[in-house]
């Protein structure tokens, strides 16, 4: 008699994990339970909340998104010593991050591209048509902190390379902490104009509106990259979700906040000539 309750229970056990494996095959949500920690620059923010809802929803799995300037959350991940996915907003710091062992070199990918612009605020009251108009008397311009901000060090590079800086400089008033906090800069008027990015305008498009740069003045198309972290606690699971942001589903999260998911679309906005990501070293009169 007790042996053949000890065999019910086992068949009952078996039969139980069997249900469990057949519900979450039927399911898809095989990583239930699991968590993924990502370290994200604000760059993109708004798609990458609406990417990683749909990626938890998909497969059960948690996902922990820190969001801050692309510099920050390097040191973060660094300090903290662990990370699963690194996704900042520029090459620039992509490349740091692989400098210093951050990351899994290897398992870097595109996700979209970025077109450094000026925004301002919806009706372009200061009629702001290029950079020499951000030196007018009077103007208050806003950057993003150009030591460890990807929109910031464009900003400099922009100015710089056009010969502004130093007419431009006295207007700038504030130094942004992050993307999402120069964005919010127009979108609260504080400032007049910012050197940001050309999505901004569709992150609060009833404030903010765009100011397209000549070609031949956009120094760099900007693209946002993935990649796995050298301390991953679920590499497999990190790796997947950079396939989900790259695959057809996952661009078209991003084009519904109107980013650029390949380098022809960026070309409109440039040059046949002007380079793809690469590293911009910020000029020691910029350091704060």
């Amino acid at each position: 008699m007790r042996r053949a309750l000890i065999l019910v229970a086992l068949l009952a056990g078996c039969s139980s994990k069997d249900d469990a494996s057949a519900t979450t095959r039927a399911t898809g949500r095989a990583d239930e339970g699991r968590v993924l920690e990502l370290f994200v620059g604000t760059a993109s923010k708004p798609p990458t909340e609406a990417a990683a809802a749909a990626f938890e929803q998909r497969t059960g799995a948690k996902l922990e998104l820190h969001f801050g300037g692309s510099g920050k959350m390097l040191s973060d991940m660094k300090l903290a010593e662990r990370g699963d996915v690194y996704f900042p907003g520029s090459s620039d710091y992509m490349e740091k991050a692989k400098a210093e062992g951050l990351v899994v070199p290897g398992t870097e990918t595109r996700i979209v591209y970025l077109i450094p612009a000026i925004n301002v605020q919806r009706g372009n009251p200061h009629h702001i048509r290029g950079l020499e108009d951000l030196a007018q008397t009077g103007l208050r311009v806003g950057i993003a902190r150009p030591d460890t901000v990807c929109v910031g060090l464009y900003g400099v590079e922009l100015l710089e390379r056009a010969k502004l800086a130093d007419k431009v400089k006295p207007n700038i008033v504030t130094n942004a902490e992050s993307c999402e906090k120069t964005a919010q800069l127009i979108s609260l008027g504080s400032v007049d104009a910012v050197l940001g990015w050309e999505v901004f305008e569709h992150w609060d498009p009833e404030h903010i509106e765009t100011v397209y740069l000549p070609k031949d003045q956009v120094t760099r198309i900007g693209y946002v990259p993935a990649a796995v972290g050298a301390k991953a606690r679920e590499p497999a699971l990190a790796k997947e979700f950079i396939a989900f942001l790259a695959s057809d589903e996952g661009k078209a999260i991003f084009k519904k906040w109107h980013y650029l998911t390949s380098e022809a679309d960026a070309r409109v906005y440039t040059t046949a000539s002007t380079p793809v990501g690469g590293v911009y070293e910020l000029p020691a009169s910029w350091q704060q």
